[in-house]
């Protein structure tokens, strides 16, 4: 079975596959991430979901950003200090994968397709996707021991550079955190 991940924005609908099945956490489980810029300034939100499909659905309202393609990921630890390099890389997922859907063997549990920022610095994407969940026992949870980080990069991933696709700087970070 392959994973699918789904983005919509303005209308454009984009998917990609890999294999790793999840096992859905219930319907309605949630989590967020308050997105910090490097200055420690919260500028947005990542808003996470998990639909009756058994899909994870990320909201994700974020401004004052620099406008253009910028790579857009969650890494495998849930913290965000000084450079934000504390978060690690790309949360990979079962199997080690390479990272980028251009790479053989690719792509790992928290790659996303590029997000495009206006000239006004504003984001607002959503992204559907059934490689990573809210499930404690899930296959890649995203709220474990360690937990997990909502990245953005200074500039667009290519997809295919390891270890995570030679998107620049991290200049806005998150860590995920379900309420309560």
């Amino acid at each position: 079975m392959h994973g699918k991940i789904l983005a919509v924005a303005a209308a454009t609908v984009l998917s990609a596959g890999i294999a790793a099945a999840q096992q859905p956490a219930p319907s309605g489980a949630e989590a967020s991430a308050r997105m910090m810029n490097a200055d420690g300034e919260e500028i947005g939100t990542v808003t996470f979901n998990q639909t009756k499909s058994g899909m994870l659905r990320l909201l994700v309202e974020i401004s004052d950003l620099p406008p253009g393609p910028h790579g857009f990921h969650v890494h495998e630890t849930g913290e965000c200090e000084g450079d934000f390099q504390s978060a690690g890389g790309h949360y990979a997922g079962a199997g080690d994968p390479e990272h980028g859907v251009e790479a053989e063997g690719g792509l790992h549990a928290g790659d996303f397709p590029n997000v495009h920022v206006g000239q006004d610095g504003v984001l607002k994407v959503e992204f559907f996707t059934d490689r990573l969940s809210l499930a404690d026992d899930a296959e890649t949870p995203l709220i474990d021991d360690d937990g997990s980080a909502v990245m953005i990069h200074s500039g667009p991933d290519d997809y295919a550079s390891q270890p995570a696709g030679d998107a620049g700087d991290r200049i806005a970070c998150g860590v995920i955190e379900q309420p309560g």
